[in-house]
């Protein structure tokens, strides 16, 4: 493939082949703020994909357009606009959070085009705001820590303390835990979240140890999980407090938990729908290319966003480069014929994936590094909760 080509243009990251696209791709993630360690991990995953595909979905050429939404659900929004009516994107992919994507999803829908998001997955847009036009490539929010809530149980923990940011993700987080969890929850905080988001939990986490819990709930991403985690080891709760989480100890955070030499994260457990030690070819290609070129273990953030590309690279193939073939397209996406590096899946009546959820561990690799590796499968060919609720449009 010819050398990328990367500018910034009226707020939005471009990066395209030289030879003229047959098919564009709106790419929204966060490129500034804090949260922007997520974007460029996204970034990294898709300018990859496209380099294994040496910029072809089959004879035909493809174009990215990365959207900044500055952590934002107003900015996601004119950003997605600016890709819908500027640049005529044939597809609008990304999103990395919940609130910016529920901000965003009718400027693409009503304009008839395919959306696809490579992480969040409100449950709203999962029940009565599916749409066959809108796909996930990665999982419904409350998948994740329903799984958790299986290995609590499972542990034989009785009562929690919960923190988790406030707004729709986070919201969907804790209902998906206490959709499993058969303990008693003994104490909640939803904290500030956005671009000025709560980082000093000191607060919270005296509220968690005075309660008496066997042991604290986290969904905290991005920046935010480091900051917590921080805290929560200087507060000395290890023992006291064990730690559950999800979406806080991966591919972004643990390279800097090493750094810090927070020790007590080796041995801990998380879930997850991915993890760069599932056995197959394009997982292992794709993780050791990634670490080759960008130095780190791709995160979850990263797998997916890669997934979304060849998914795409997929669709446009089937229906040889046709992008006004909806119905063709639609049965392409909705087939997950691709090679995934989560390995096969399939997609539910709501355009959900329907897949397995690992219980993963954190280990040193035989190079030193902090990573993850699956010791157990917790859920399998998982349909998530809010599909009984989609009434496809």
């Amino acid at each position: 493939m010819k050398k990328l080509l990367v500018s910034l243009l009226g707020g939005t990251l471009l990066a395209t082949s030289s030879i003229a696209a047959d098919v564009k791709i709106g790419f929204v993630t966060t490129l500034t703020t804090p949260a922007a360690v997520i974007g460029k991990d996204m970034e990294n995953a898709v300018n990859l994909a496209i380099e294994h595909l040496g910029g072809k979905a089959g004879a035909h050429n493809l174009e990215v357009v990365f959207g900044d939404d500055g952590f934002a659900p107003d900015t996601g929004k004119q950003v997605t606009d600016r890709l819908v009516k500027q640049d005529n994107v044939d597809i609008v992919a990304g999103y990395i959070w919940s609130h910016v994507l529920l901000a965003s999803r009718k400027s693409v829908l009503d304009a008839g085009k395919i959306l696809i998001s490579s992480n969040a997955g409100p449950s709203q847009m999962a029940g009565k705001l599916c749409d066959q036009n809108f796909f996930s490539a990665s999982w419904q929010n409350d998948q994740t820590p329903m799984a958790m809530g299986e290995v609590l149980n499972k542990a034989g923990v009785k009562s929690l303390y919960i923190m988790a940011p406030n707004y729709a993700a986070g919201k969907d987080m804790v209902a998906g835990l206490e959709r499993t969890f058969k303990g008693e929850v003994v104490g909640k905080d939803l904290t500030k979240w956005g671009a000025d988001a709560q980082l000093d939990f000191s607060a919270e986490l005296a509220k968690a140890k005075a309660s008496g819990a066997d042991g604290i709930f986290v969904f905290y991403p991005g920046a935010a999980a480091g900051a917590f985690t921080k805290q929560y080891h200087q507060a000395g709760l290890k023992d006291e407090l064990p730690l559950y989480s999800v979406f806080t100890i991966d591919g972004i955070s643990l390279p800097k938990l090493q750094a810090a030499n927070f020790s007590g994260i080796v041995g801990s457990k998380v879930t997850q729908e991915w993890d760069p030690s599932l056995d197959n070819p394009t997982n292992q290609k794709f993780v050791s290319d990634f670490k080759a070129k960008f130095g780190t273990y791709p995160s979850f953030y990263a797998a997916q966003s890669y997934d979304t590309i060849n998914m795409i690279a997929a669709a446009v193939e089937k229906v040889d480069g046709d992008m006004t073939n909806m119905d063709g397209l639609r049965a392409a996406l909705k087939s997950a014929d691709y090679d995934s590096v989560r390995g096969s899946y399939s997609y539910g009546s709501n355009n959900f994936p329907v897949q397995n959820f690992y219980l993963r561990e954190v280990v040193v690799d035989g190079n030193g590094d902090w990573t993850t590796k699956v010791v157990d499968t917790v859920l399998t060919n998982h349909v998530d909760p809010h599909a009984a609720d989609c009434q496809m449009n």
